[in-house]
């Protein structure tokens, strides 16, 4: 069943999440199409604060492919005007991916992170 629910998670981060992204890198988006989009992903992101707010991770107490993947399409927020600052639980969720070791190195190899040492 576990392998069910990674692929459901799987799936809805592709379809739902990057997907609704997709938009609002293009410049020539109309601002309505824009603004549902914001709409749509923020009404996600709301349910995906629900559930992280029971468990740390989707799966629960597992850290998945799934969670990498979340992670990667929430980093994409703030570059597309999106606000996640009333959404504590995804911000935790953010922090505990991004601390994680290979993350980590992952980020800085891409220079998507300074270094703080």
């Amino acid at each position: 069943m576990a392998r069910y629910r990674l692929q459901e998670w799987l799936g809805f981060v592709n379809s739902d999440l990057h997907k609704g992204y997709s938009p609002l890198f293009n410049s020539t988006t109309p601002e309505l199409v824009r603004r549902e989009r914001q709409e749509t992903l923020s009404k996600y992101y709301g349910l995906l604060e629900k559930l992280l707010t029971t468990q740390p991770w989707l799966l629960g107490e597992r850290f998945s492919a799934a969670d990498a993947y979340l992670f990667t399409v929430t980093n994409w927020a703030p570059h597309v005007g999106l606000d996640s600052s009333q959404l504590p639980a995804i911000s935790a969720f953010q922090q505990r991916v991004g601390e994680r070791p290979h993350v980590r190195g992952a980020l800085l190899a891409e220079g998507l992170l300074r270094d703080r040492l």
